[in-house]
């Protein structure tokens, strides 16, 4: 069974932290809300240590292409972007590939150069 995430805003949480720091425990305050207890303790402690931006949603990493794959017309701005996205991901391949070579070619004591 798959679980049911909720996003909380910045707004939702900045209540729920000030709630339990005025004295109201994490176990009533999670119970009100839905979720866990350590999870109010997480961002009351987000907050004391980093402020009103700690409590900031965050963004998580995915596939950069997504957006484009999914539309079915893209603008012209969009397609520069698709093909900057997949030419980020070609030059990151390629270094890859180079930087093997060259420890591969160190391995052999070599220069290529030299014959």
């Amino acid at each position: 069974m798959a679980r049911e995430y909720t996003v909380r805003t910045k707004e939702e949480k900045l209540s729920i932290v000030k709630r339990n720091l005025a004295g109201e425990t994490c176990r009533e305050l999670a119970r009100e809300i839905g979720c866990n207890q350590s999870q109010v303790l997480r961002w009351t402690n987000r907050y004391l240590a980093e402020g009103e931006a700690g409590l900031e949603p965050k963004k998580k990493p995915g596939n950069p292409l997504s957006r484009y794959i999914q539309k079915k017309e893209l603008t012209y701005e969009e397609q520069l972007q698709y093909q900057i996205e997949i030419l980020k991901r070609e030059l990151v391949k390629k270094d890859a590939e180079v930087l093997r070579l060259k420890k591969l070619n160190e391995r052999k004591g070599g220069d290529a150069r030299r014959r």
